[in-house]
């Protein structure tokens, strides 16, 4: 069952990230904020995608933990960030005290350049990669983390606000913002599984669909979402005056562009030739999740 498959893998990596910490030689109120944000839960999606599209085509499994690993070290990092006051303002995060309310802004500022940055130590320092795949694991992870990826989607999503955009707009903010790390996942677990050049360009029209499914379903349970499932208020994209796809189409019409991008995934997966039944099921989960 899926639900089995993700709470398994939620909990591997969860324990791989916490022992990952544990013996660095790193100053000890860095060394807890840093893990406050990684051990606060979350849903380990990107990590147990790129854990999937790997056995789409291969089973040695430990050989994806530590790129897995730094994936999600640039994810934390992103919402230590993203909460800030400079940026949204957030008090809770997972159901917990941001960062910045626990730890003061400076240091959680810290906290976030440090796994930003370690995340790359760890690929490079990884004994069951290859140098080449090293190189490639880096340059395609700093691309998609960087200036033309996530990190260009988050200034493009800030200056739409108090603006009316398209959905050709919204649909790019979020294709880099959200998509570039899911299409990360899903082409280095690909990649590392030795999949075909044809077979990754499929999955990774396939990851550009999902990382909008899932931004579409964020938006709806920011209208719609139980905040304890949450962990966090709803109503914020309204009280910031974000561009959103309710905002923008309607509930209904958010729902009906999520299913359009749900059929154009399928269709990809179809496309990828490999066992992709795991990728098929997620893409479900992630939209129809309620957290």
């Amino acid at each position: 069952m899926l639900k089995d498959y993700i709470e398994a893998n939620q909990k591997v990596f969860q324990e791989e990230l916490s022992n990952l910490l544990s013996d660095v030689d790193i100053p000890d109120q860095l060394k807890k904020s840093m893990l406050y944000s990684l051990e606060a839960g979350g849903k380990r999606l990107r990590p147990i995608l790129l854990l999937a599209s790997y056995e789409a085509y291969a089973s040695d499994v430990k050989r994806i933990y530590r790129t897995a690993l730094a994936l999600e070290m640039i994810h934390t990092y992103s919402l230590i960030h993203d909460d800030l006051p400079a940026m949204d303002d957030d008090e809770y995060r997972r159901g917990s005290l941001t960062n910045h309310k626990v730890f003061g802004e400076a240091t959680a500022i810290l906290a976030g350049d440090a796994l930003l940055t370690y995340s790359f130590e760890l690929i490079t320092n990884d004994p069951l990669l290859s140098d080449p795949e090293k190189v490639y694991l880096v340059k395609l992870l700093s691309r998609a983390s960087g200036p033309s990826g996530m990190v260009a989607g988050q200034i493009l999503d800030m200056e739409a606000e108090d603006q009316t955009i398209n959905i050709e707009r919204l649909e790019k903010i979020h294709a880099l913002k959200t998509g570039e790390l899911l299409k990360f996942a899903v082409t280095a677990g690909a990649y590392l599984g030795n999949a075909t050049e044809e077979q990754i360009f499929h999955l990774q029209d396939f990851a550009h669909y999902l990382g909008l499914i899932f931004q579409v379903q964020d938006d709806i349970l920011d209208v719609t979402g139980d905040e304890k499932k949450l962990g966090k208020a709803v109503g914020s994209d309204e009280i910031n005056n974000k561009s959103t796809y309710p905002k923008l189409l309607g509930l209904e019409g958010a729902i009906e562009m999520k299913n359009r991008y749900a059929e154009k995934a399928k269709e990809l997966l179809r496309k990828a030739n490999a066992d992709t039944s795991r990728l098929s099921d997620l893409t479900l989960y992630i939209s129809e999740r309620d957290f």
